[in-house]
């Protein structure tokens, strides 16, 4: 084609140009602002952890405010056992907090919890 070189860059999908720009010398796509591998990692086990339906559900339940178990259970109708893991799994995350009152446990959402949680719940498809 007429007037493309080897270093012509034609994106398949249209990024905002403050993401991507042009390197004409190495004819490399770089990043204005670098991710580190690190964050990227950490951004992965973060989607992970939120993508299951249970622990989705148990995160929009806890943006109502602290519950035990059992209310946990009534309204998502698992078993004790598995929310257990899932909110073990959340609190390996500090997404969740837990609070002992003699025989309960009561769980809510920590400061990163509710962040992750208001970005979530603001998603529309």
């Amino acid at each position: 084609m007429a007037g493309h070189g080897p270093h012509h860059f034609s994106p398949l999908v249209s990024l905002p140009p403050q993401v991507y720009y042009m390197n004409m010398r190495s004819c490399k796509c770089e990043l204005k602002n670098k991710i580190e591998l690190k964050e990227v990692g950490d951004l992965s086990k973060l989607l992970k952890i939120i993508s299951d339906h249970s622990r989705l559900q148990i995160l929009g339940i806890l943006q109502n405010g602290e519950h035990c178990v059992c209310e946990l259970m009534e309204h998502t109708k698992l078993s004790q056992s598995l929310i257990s893991h899932h909110l073990k799994d959340l609190l390996d995350a500090a997404l969740v907090s837990k609070r002992i009152d003699s025989k309960w446990s009561h769980y809510s959402l920590t400061k990163k919890g509710q962040k992750i949680t208001n970005l979530i719940f603001k998603i529309k498809l």
